[in-house]
């Protein structure tokens, strides 16, 4: 895919990753949209990148998710890209200190939820185009969780499988759908547990790259040594992520 001259939407576009590929996709020649709940990050976001273009929405409630497609069509009619990045993680325990249905839903409707729905509003301009993309951000833990966060876990299996069949489906049109398995990135969310993440601009460098040569299932960084150890060795790729990342 074109990874140049591209309108972009991109969730949790204010800060970490977000903003990395932001930042890396406005270098590029890209009108880049960021939308994210902070708007003191927003605002801090637009004043670091003149180019970006901020838009306020908590993508875990659907009222702001139907605000935010709504404006996105009427301002940028030319949308051809999506990037569904925004994300949360809490850790719990079910034998000790299970999560509320209240924290469960919180994951799994800013995980999986959101970016399912805004494909959903977003599709009828996309496929508008002659050329468009999706780009749905999931995670290693998808091919091996790990203990201390298995709503997380859950969340990020079931956007990689959506990802696959909504390729499938859109296999004839010319939309483009990624499936983006992440590592451990160095972000707030990441603050204080694991080693050897990589920085949030590698990770966007990778992510363009792969992109650009068209890899719809993209394993950034340690992952593809996982997924090929998850298909050799399964039980040692499970113990390595059972208490990590």
């Amino acid at each position: 895919m074109n990874i140049t001259g591209q309108t972009v939407l991109i969730t949790g576009g204010a800060s970490g990753i977000g903003l990395a590929v932001a930042k890396k996709l406005a270098r590029l020649n890209n009108q880049v949209i960021i939308a994210g709940r902070d708007p003191r990050k927003l605002e801090a976001a637009c004043a670091e990148v003149k180019e970006l273009i901020a838009i306020p929405c908590d993508i875990s409630k659907e009222e702001q998710r139907l605000s935010l497609a709504s404006e996105v069509a009427e301002r940028y009619p030319k949308l051809t890209l999506l990037i569904n990045n925004a994300g949360i993680q809490f850790q719990s325990r079910f034998d000790s200190n299970p999560p509320s249905l209240e924290a469960i839903h919180e994951e799994m409707e800013t995980n999986f939820v959101a970016a399912v729905r805004l494909i959903a509003l977003m599709i009828p301009s996309l496929l508008k185009q002659p050329e468009a993309g999706i780009i749905n951000m999931s995670s290693g833990l998808a091919i091996a969780p790990k203990a201390g966060a298995p709503i997380y876990c859950a969340s990020k299996a079931a956007l990689s499988a959506f990802s696959r069949s909504l390729r499938y489906q859109l296999e004839p049109t010319p939309v483009r759908v990624f499936d983006v398995l992440a590592p451990l990135v160095d972000t707030a969310m990441t603050e204080g547990r694991g080693k050897g993440k990589i920085s949030p601009e590698r990770f966007a460098d990778e992510l363009v790259a792969g992109v650009a040569k068209d890899k719809y299932v993209l394993h950034v960084g340690k992952t593809k040594y996982l997924y090929a150890l998850s298909r050799l060795l399964p039980k040692l790729a499970y113990q390595i992520t059972k208490n990590g990342l």
